[in-house]
């Protein structure tokens, strides 16, 4: 019998737990910062929304909802590659950055989707 020690866990077992623990809670202020956009885009447009409201519009929505959260998960690979770095403490307390940059970009694109291909507002003269 070898009294040999447990080998160490896999990076992914490291720091998957950490990376779920700290963007699924973002995820709602993520989720609330899209529908908040949205939001501000159908008052802007509600007299042409109110016209084409309708079972297509809603399907339409619920699959740029599916497509926005698929591209939120785009931040784990990035988490679990610099946690598995030299740079993994100062990253946990900076990666509020990445969150932040992701959202207002992600937001962007809502307002600008939104605008001009649901709501067929073109705000560029």
């Amino acid at each position: 019998m070898s009294d040999k020690k447990s080998s160490s866990p896999t990076p992914m077992r490291q720091f998957a737990p950490d990376a779920i623990a700290y963007w699924e809670w973002r995820r709602i202020a993520y989720n609330l910062a899209l529908v908040s956009v949205f939001g501000v885009c159908t008052v802007e447009t509600w007299p042409q929304l109110a016209q084409m409201f309708g079972v297509d519009a809603i399907l339409s929505l619920l699959a740029l909802a599916l497509l926005a959260n698929i591209c939120y998960c785009a931040a784990y690979p990035v988490d679990w590659f610099v946690q598995a770095s030299a740079y993994r403490e100062t990253w946990r307390n900076k990666r509020w950055m990445l969150w932040l940059l992701g959202t207002l970009f992600a937001a962007t694109l809502t307002y600008f989707w939104s605008m001009d291909e649901i709501f067929g507002v073109s705000r560029i003269s």
